[in-house]
């Protein structure tokens, strides 16, 4: 399990001041209790932070990551909680003083609460006793002395500021598990594990190109793929929850904690099964377009953009015999069964129609693009690996796609 915070904070505090004696003097605490604290982080990370000299304590390579990392984890739980406070009243309240009392099992509480939406699940999901959840979940709001819950008609929820302190909670255990894999890296066992959040172009060619290539190299590091909404995926993103998205890029500002970085422009076809009666024609209108049956893109989302104004250009009315629907599996299923088309980006349905099951049409506006890229948080630090794999999805990127880049 994670070190306690206090043990971290006095790792972290032996980094900066060179020594036990020193820590020990300065926050009144025995000198066993310091070397004790420091023991622990070191047994959860498997190798020294410290070198031990006459003249007092040198940080390892792994323990000056180790601080780093435990400084930015300071960092967010300060600044979540300073907000918290701020929102509540409590403005004038010592932010470090409460840090200072806060335990893992509290905020880890919070955390389960928040994910899961009730004590009980919560509880089932984190194989902890419900009566112990809930009492360190209330010692968290007494401690505080802010309210985390609220009971409405469909049970305790937790209230808007506790969401916004869970997501900075658990930006801070990430940062923890960040160091962990870094120090992993420095001793030769690299492992570590990358989330990416993953929208449908992405998913279904760009990243197993990408990870492939990249596992030749870091077969130990973990990748894992979620998948969902873009609402969704930088819910997960702002949470720690993914360390990075890929996909189509809005137009709008997003959110101040988040930054996009441009790909490439991925171009866009009409979508059809092999032998639909349009396949056979020379000329495609638009008006031909709206005649049949469509698989329409999610409101909100920057493929309906496009859906829209590919009739409000043409000045047709828009299919009258419309399916909202976000699973590709599901639409593939539409495409193949029946006479419904579907606005794609060409590249995602690139294996049917090499396959000859699907067949792309040109845009009648002609060369009509969307902007892919990377979407990631702006005080996201990756670890040497995850960098590696940010490299390889430019470089599959780029290679792959430089032809159909517009600019």
């Amino acid at each position: 399990m994670m070190p306690s915070l206090r043990h971290l904070h006095l790792t972290r505090e032996i980094v900066r001041l060179g020594s036990v004696s020193a820590v020990s003097r300065r926050l009144h605490l025995s000198q066993p209790a310091v070397t004790q604290a420091v023991a622990n982080v070191e047994r959860y990370f498997g190798t020294p932070l410290f070198m031990r000299e006459s003249t007092g304590m040198k940080p390892t390579p792994a323990g000056q990551v180790c601080a780093h990392r435990i400084e930015r984890a300071t960092m967010q739980l300060r600044e979540g909680l300073t907000e918290l406070l701020r929102r509540s009243g409590r403005a004038s309240a010592s932010v470090d003083q409460l840090l200072s009392r806060l335990t893992n099992a509290q905020l880890n509480a919070l955390t389960a609460f928040t994910r899961h939406g009730a004590f009980t699940r919560a509880a089932h999901a984190s194989g902890i006793a419900e009566p112990t959840l809930h009492r360190a979940a209330r010692t968290l709001e007494r401690t505080l002395g802010v309210a985390l819950f609220e009971r409405t008609s469909y049970g305790v929820r937790a209230t808007r500021d506790a969401e916004a302190f869970s997501r900075c909670v658990r930006l801070a255990f990430a940062e923890i598990g960040q160091a962990h894999a870094e120090i992993d890296g420095l001793r030769g066992t690299a492992s570590g594990i990358t989330v990416i959040g993953a929208m449908p172009l992405a998913r279904s060619f760009l990243i197993p190109s990408a990870v492939i290539e990249f596992k030749r190299d870091h077969p130990q590091h973990e990748v894992s793929i979620i998948e969902g909404t873009y609402e969704h995926l930088v819910s997960a993103l702002q949470s720690g929850e993914a360390d990075f998205l890929i996909g189509a890029l809005r137009d709008e500002a997003v959110a101040g904690d988040v930054k996009q970085e441009h790909l490439f422009y991925d171009p866009l076809s009409i979508a059809l099964r092999s032998g639909h009666p349009l396949t056979a024609r020379k000329r495609v209108r638009v008006a031909d377009l709206a005649a049949y049956p469509w698989i329409m893109p999610r409101s909100g989302s920057p493929l309906r953009a496009h859906f829209e104004s590919l009739f409000a250009a043409a000045g047709v009315p828009p299919p009258a015999q419309t399916v909202q629907c976000n699973s590709l599996i599901a639409a593939r299923a539409f495409l193949l069964e029946g006479d419904y088309l579907m606005l794609s980006s060409t590249h995602q349905i690139h294996y049917d129609v090499r396959a000859g099951l699907l067949a792309a049409l040109p845009h009648p506006g002609g060369v009509v693009t969307r902007s892919i890229g990377l979407t990631m948080r702006r005080n996201w630090q990756s670890t040497p690996a995850q960098s590696r794999l940010l490299d390889v999805l430019r470089e599959v990127s780029s290679r792959d796609w430089r032809s159909h880049d517009a600019r």
